[in-house]
């Protein structure tokens, strides 16, 4: 369990950040070296490198090494665990609105007026 959550945990992580959100997004679109995604932002290329390993780090995004060349892919299958628990907590919470839903249409103040 502690692996898991330490996973959903570095996964969130990564992607609290824009440049990283950004990056992943990119990378849904296919495979891109590290220079390449540099070439996208107005930042260095150490701070481009910096958000790739968190990125890597996190399970979201593998890397192959040819050379000096560094070949980024994005591994959507690290964001499942973190997309359940969104569903998951999107389904509780809108089971409770629906009850509090149902219970402020059958409050006393309301029969009243009917």
């Amino acid at each position: 369990m502690v692996n898991s959550t330490t996973r959903l945990d570095a996964v969130f992580s990564a992607l609290s950040d824009p440049t990283r959100r950004r990056i992943v997004e990119r990378l849904a679109r296919g495979p891109l070296t590290v220079g390449e995604i540099a070439s996208g932002f107005a930042v260095s290329q150490p701070a481009i490198s910096k958000h790739v390993r968190v990125l890597e780090d996190s399970g979201l995004l593998k890397r192959r090494v040819d050379g000096r060349v560094h070949h980024c892919t994005l591994d959507p299958s690290a964001m499942s665990p973190a997309a359940a628990w969104i569903d998951k907590q999107s389904r509780f919470w809108n089971g409770v609105l629906d009850r509090l839903g149902d219970v402020l249409t059958d409050s006393p103040e309301r029969k009243k007026k009917r």
